[in-house]
């Protein structure tokens, strides 16, 4: 299982520093900048369905860290939902230098949401090393 693995990493690498190679090679073009957007979204999807799926199936083996796991679920969706009500909350302006006026008003609330959800993930991440750290010395 390994080696498949392994396979198939190569196989995503190579196909990545082929897009990259061709996106440079036409300097930019509409077409390549394209691939790569549709590549670099079907890797994330893949992340995430992976990434879901190694979280069900662990659950699946090991039951009693279950309970952990559903914890955890539960704290992200309720930060995604804290972030989206305070986002919806008030009207942020973002200019769209494009079109010489404003993104619509969807558009500013996801993205807000994403930055909130991008700081209090970060912070966590800082938190967390921090805490283990400190746990560590003491130990």
């Amino acid at each position: 299982m390994k080696k498949v693995l392994n396979i198939l990493l190569g196989a995503m690498m190579v196909i990545t520093v082929v897009l990259l190679a061709y996106a440079i090679a036409t300097t930019g073009s509409e077409a390549a900048v394209s691939l790569n957007l549709i590549w670099g979204y079907i890797l994330l999807l893949a992340g995430i369905v992976f990434a879901v799926g190694g979280a069900v199936y662990g659950m699946a083996q090991n039951p009693a860290g279950g309970k952990s796991s559903l914890l955890s679920v539960v704290l992200i969706l309720a930060v995604v939902a804290v972030a989206y009500f305070i986002s919806a909350g008030h009207t942020v302006n973002i200019v769209d230098l494009q079109n010489n006026g404003f993104f619509d008003r969807s558009e500013t609330v996801i993205t807000e949401t994403c930055v909130l959800v991008s700081y209090v993930a970060f912070a966590a991440a800082v938190l967390t090393a921090l805490v283990t750290e400190i746990w560590a010395a003491f130990k």
